[in-house]
C-alpha cells in the first residue's frame, strides 16, 4: 500500500509546501490538495513549488472538476508541470461540489465528466482531440503521462469510473462501503472489457493518531460533513432505499443543509448531525496500532493508496506517526 496526504491550500503558501516537504520525508508518496479556487489558494501555482521542494513525489487535486477550467487550460497546466518536473503529477477529478456550489454552478453531469477525463489525458499525452468541435493538440508535448483517477459514490458513477478512468478515488474509509463501491467499479471495468485490476484504488479520509478519541472525532467530523453533500445528492436520485448502500445514505436523515464557509474546517458547525459512529467509520482514529488493523482490512479488499486528509490540529504529529508507526508496517 502506498500513501498520499491531503492538503488545504490555505494561506501562507509556503506552510502547504513545507507540510508536503515533510510527508515526502515520512514515507508519503502522493501529495494532494482541494481545488476549490474560491475558498482557497490556486493549487496549481503551488504544485510547482511542491514539486520542486520534493524529489518524487507525485501531485495533484483532490479533486478538480469539469466546470472551472476550460480543458485545454487544465490539461496544459499538467502537461507543464510534467515537462519541468518528469511526469509527477494525477488528476484526480469529480463532478464538483464546492468549486462549482460557490459560484452558483451545480456539479457536472457524469457524461460530461466522461468528456473531459479523456479530453484532458489526450491533450496532456500530446494527442490530438477535439475540443468545441476543433481539432487541438499541444505540439509541445512530447511524452506526457497523465492518469485520470475519478471520485465518485453513486452506482452511475461507478460505473463511469469502471469504464473510463485510470483510478478510483474513494472519500471513506469505512470497508463496508469500500466493498461495494470497489467491486461495483471493477464490474464495470470487467463488463466493458478492461482489466478490472488494472485500475488504481485510492481510498481517502482523515486520520488522526492519539489516544483521546474524543477529541479526534470532534475534530474530524466535519468529514462526515462533506461527504454528507454527496450523499444528499444520492438520496435525491436514487432514494433511501435505492441501490446506495444504507451504511451510506442512513446517517443524513438530519441533515438540515450546509454552509461552505466552514467546509473541510474542524469544528463545522453544518455536521452537528454526523454522529460519532460515523465519525469512527469513514476516518481513521485511535493509536496507530488501530490505523495500522483498518488499512490492512482495505488492503484486503484490494486498495492501492491511502490519503491522509490532514484538517485537524495534529497534523506534523500524524505526519511523522504515520512515517514512524504505520507507513514502515504497510508500505509495499
Amino acid at each position: 500500500m502506498e500513501f498520499g496526504v491531503v492538503l488545504q491550500t490555505d494561506p501562507p503558501a509556503r506552510d502547504i509546501v513545507r507540510l508536503a516537504s515533510l510527508a515526502e520525508d515520512e514515507g508519503f508518496r502522493y501529495g494532494w490538495t482541494f481545488d476549490s479556487v474560491v475558498l482557497w489558494q490556486e493549487p496549481f501555482v503551488i504544485y510547482s513549488q511542491i514539486l520542486a521542494a520534493t524529489s518524487s513525489m507525485t501531485v495533484g487535486p483532490m479533486v478538480t472538476s469539469p466546470g472551472t477550467r476550460d480543458w485545454s487550460v487544465m490539461a496544459s497546466l499538467f502537461a507543464t508541470l510534467n515537462e519541468m518536473y518528469g511526469n509527477r503529477t494525477v488528476c484526480g477529478i469529480g463532478r464538483g461540489d464546492s468549486a462549482h456550489r460557490v459560484i452558483g454552478k451545480p456539479p457536472s453531469t457524469l457524461a460530461t465528466l466522461r468528456d473531459c477525463m479523456a479530453t484532458v489525458k489526450d491533450l496532456a499525452e500530446g494527442r490530438e482531440t477535439t475540443l468545441h468541435d476543433t481539432a487541438v493538440r499541444m505540439p509541445w508535448v512530447s511524452g506526457g503521462r497523465l492518469e485520470m483517477w475519478m471520485a465518485g459514490y453513486g452506482p452511475k458513477a461507478l460505473q463511469t469510473v469502471g469504464q473510463h478512468a485510470d483510478g478510483f478515488i474513494l472519500q471513506c474509509a469505512d470497508p463496508a462501503i469500500a466493498r461495494w463501491t470497489i467491486g461495483a467499479v471493477r464490474d464495470a471495468a470487467s463488463a466493458a472489457g478492461r482489466d478490472p485490476e488494472g485500475i488504481t484504488i485510492c481510498v481517502a479520509a482523515p486520520a488522526y493518531v492519539g489516544d483521546n478519541v474524543a477529541h479526534q472525532r470532534e475534530q474530524l467530523r466535519w468529514f462526515g460533513g462533506m461527504v454528507g453533500n454527496h450523499v444528499a445528492d444520492l438520496v435525491a436520485r436514487y432514494g433511501d432505499s435505492g441501490p446506495v448502500p444504507h451504511e451510506l445514505t442512513d446517517y443524513i436523515a438530519a441533515r438540515e443543509g450546509y454552509d461552505y464557509a466552514h467546509h473541510g474546517r474542524a469544528g463545522n458547525p453544518s455536521t452537528d448531525f454526523v454522529p460519532d459512529e460515523i465519525v469512527d467509520r469513514f476516518c481513521l482514529t485511535g493509536p496507530a496500532e488501530a490505523h495500522v488493523q483498518r488499512l490492512e482490512e482495505l488492503a484486503e479488499l484490494g486498495v492501492d493508496q491511502f490519503a491522509v486528509y490532514l484538517m485537524h490540529d495534529r497534523r506534523e504529529e500524524t505526519l511523522r506517526s504515520y512515517g514512524r508507526d504505520v507507513i514502515a508496517k504497510l508500505a509495499s
